[in-house]
């Protein structure tokens, strides 16, 4: 009988909680981290520190970024008059990878989902409101996930921003409804942007 404490245990109880890790694969990682030298464990260990210690929220699109403001933010070819909404980081590297959207981004951390308890103070709506106040910015391009709170999220900013005189305008289809940006492939991802529509 094992002991709760008992690291193996231990560390397999922890890549459980991993997205996708089923207790299988999570054993498999332990004994494959106990056979390699103990130089691996210690670069996945220091690579897992430096993850939380040296990323931050990008002050101006709010992505995750070790640099502020962001790369994307900072490069001087990307069309500063249009603004790309999406829900999460990763939906910024899924439409960067299609490589169809020259804009910028702006990430709100979540949907508005009263069942789980998420109301629009609790993402980042106010900072994008504050980035369209110079009125530089021409069309925002509403990017989240096609599902029953990606739609009422884009509906809340549509009523939020087209009173402001902003272009509005929403993925078009190609990715399927209840589906996830994060598991389109690049030509579903440009085809969708390039045939978005107006909300």
């Amino acid at each position: 009988m094992t002991s709760d404490r008992d690291p193996i245990q231990v560390l397999i109880r922890e890549f459980r909680r991993l997205p996708g890790i089923g207790p299988k694969s999570a054993q498999r990682l332990v004994f494959y981290l106990l056979k390699e030298p103990d130089e691996t464990s210690n670069r996945l260990a220091e690579a897992i520190r430096g993850l939380k210690t040296s990323l931050q929220l990008c002050s101006q699109c709010s992505n995750i970024t070790d640099t502020n403001p962001c790369r994307l933010c900072r490069d001087p070819s990307r069309d500063l008059k249009t603004i790309c909404v999406v829900e999460e980081p990763f939906n910024v590297l899924s439409i960067e990878k299609s490589g169809g959207y020259r804009g910028l981004y702006h990430v709100l951390h979540g949907v508005i989902s009263p069942i789980n308890g998420i109301g629009p103070e609790d993402l980042k709506v106010k900072n994008l409101l504050e980035r369209l106040a110079d009125g530089k910015v021409e069309e925002i391009i509403v990017a989240t996930n096609p599902t029953a709170d990606g739609e009422a999220t884009a509906l809340y900013l549509a009523h939020l921003i087209k009173p402001l005189g902003v272009r509005m305008s929403r993925i078009a289809s190609g990715i399927p409804v209840g589906s996830d940006i994060e598991y389109a492939d690049s030509l579903t991802l440009s085809t969708a942007l390039s045939g978005r529509r107006a909300l």
